[in-house]
């Protein structure tokens, strides 16, 4: 073709699209128009060609018109549109991933647990809703107290989000998380220590030191005791307005030997949490029973 416009059946003949299609896209705005023929007819210059070759491409990727017209019209660039679609199909993967986990878990299961089950498992069909109950029960229940940044961090552990690409197990555990914390009374273990946090931001950031070091020291398998215990009592004693003495030593022993980090069905869920997340959370049962063996360690007689 030697001309500079085209009419719009030139242009079907050359694209091998129907003249139908290509005035759908001409009205939606999606072709320039170069100019009128003396008839009033629509041409088509060089740019419709280059245009047509985009939108193809994009209809290739099952992009909707309304999204390649943003494109075509500068209201979006493409990398941007690349980067929405992307995310759009990660959530979908994921959607499907946790449909393929949940439909698994009803499967590889005796007949007589499947209805429990599946009515475990539809409560979180729904993700991004699900989380958000999730993450709104526990800001809810934790204790006002305590600083927003320690709080966060306790909410996100409390609260982990669905995992991206689960198995049955990890759906399972994710589910019983919301069934547990809708049992009546679960949660009335977060104000156990309310009463000590008068110092409350110092305390806290006592305690994210002595965590810190718990979780080291479990993940390298160290028996109960050491530095982490020592932070431990640390911040108890300074919120206390206490020494580290023996007796205070023995006495905060008693007083977490008694407190709900031993409560079943709190070790119940930070062990789902732990299977959700497929370990990458600390068991928060698990670091509170190995800093009161530690506790016990150190204030028991030394043999001689």
């Amino acid at each position: 073709m030697t001309h500079d416009t085209w009419s719009i059946g030139e242009l079907a003949a050359g694209t091998g699209l129907p003249v139908k299609t290509l005035r759908y896209y001409s009205d939606s705005g999606l072709l320039p128009v170069a100019s009128r023929s003396t008839g009033g007819h629509r041409r088509y210059g060089p740019e419709a060609w280059e245009r047509i070759q985009l939108i193809r491409r994009l209809r290739a990727l099952d992009t909707p018109i309304a999204t390649i017209t943003q494109v075509v019209t500068g209201e979006r660039t493409l990398g941007e549109l690349v980067t929405t679609e992307l995310e759009a199909v990660q959530e979908r993967l994921t959607e499907l991933r946790w449909r393929e986990a949940t439909l698994r878990s009803l499967e590889d299961c005796p007949s007589e647990e499947r209805l429990r089950r599946l009515e475990i498992l539809s409560r979180v069909q729904r993700l991004p809703e699900a989380h958000r109950r999730l993450t709104d029960h526990w800001y809810r229940q934790l204790s006002a107290t305590m600083p927003k940044h320690r709080l966060d961090i306790m909410v996100a552990m409390l609260a982990p989000a669905p995992p991206h690409d689960p198995v049955p197990a990890t759906a399972l555990a994710y589910a019983e998380l919301h069934l547990l914390t809708s049992t009546p009374g679960f949660t009335r273990w977060t104000q156990d220590h309310d009463e000590e946090m008068r110092d409350g931001p110092a305390f806290y950031a006592e305690i994210d030191e002595a965590a810190a070091l718990t979780a080291a020291a479990l993940a390298q398998g160290l028996p109960p005791g050491g530095d982490a215990v020592n932070a431990f009592v640390s911040a108890h004693a300074r919120a206390r307005r206490e020494s580290d003495t023996p007796a205070f030593r023995a006495h905060l022993h008693r007083v977490v030997s008694r407190s709900s980090g031993f409560d079943p069905r709190l070790q119940r869920y930070w062990a789902l949490v732990s299977t959700a997340t497929a370990g990458r959370v600390l068991n928060m049962t698990v670091a509170h029973r190995w800093l009161t063996d530690g506790l016990s360690l150190s204030i028991a007689p030394t043999k001689t």
